[in-house]
């Protein structure tokens, strides 16, 4: 897998690309035009990395430290961490639906859970504060 910094409208996105070995040339000429709109949406599950380390300090919230902001408008899916669970960068705290695919967000930085701030079924905008990390 190869990562990638792309930006969107102004938004960076990072990008992990997967180089496929022994594709024989004349198959994606068939699929072309179909894959193209399937590849426009292909930067939103790398999406949640990208943003949240941005928001360092904020005093918005129920809670203090790193916010874990919603990249983007959507449902929350599922909630994988508690209120005291330490995280390292990069775990998965929670499935965030958007446009119909599930979106992994994931901690910007290591710490402690110090409070949740949506529940499974929430609906949140972008840049809403989700999750603090102390």
């Amino acid at each position: 897998m190869k990562k990638y910094r792309v930006l969107v409208n102004g938004q960076p996105y990072e990008v992990e690309v997967e180089e496929i070995k022994g594709v024989v040339s004349p198959a994606p000429q068939a699929p072309a035009a179909p894959a193209a709109p399937k590849a426009s949406p292909a930067p939103q599950p790398a999406a949640p990395p990208q943003p949240a380390p941005a928001s360092q300090d904020t005093a918005g919230g129920s809670g203090s430290g790193t916010a874990v902001e919603a990249p983007m408008p959507g449902s929350v899916l599922e909630v994988r961490v508690n209120v005291g669970d330490s995280v390292s960068e990069g775990d998965v705290l929670m499935i965030l639906e958007a446009m119909k695919m599930e979106n992994e967000i994931t901690s910007p930085v290591p710490g402690v859970v110090k409070s949740i701030d949506v529940s499974v079924g929430s609906t949140v905008n972008t840049g809403d504060a989700m999750i603090f990390i102390e």
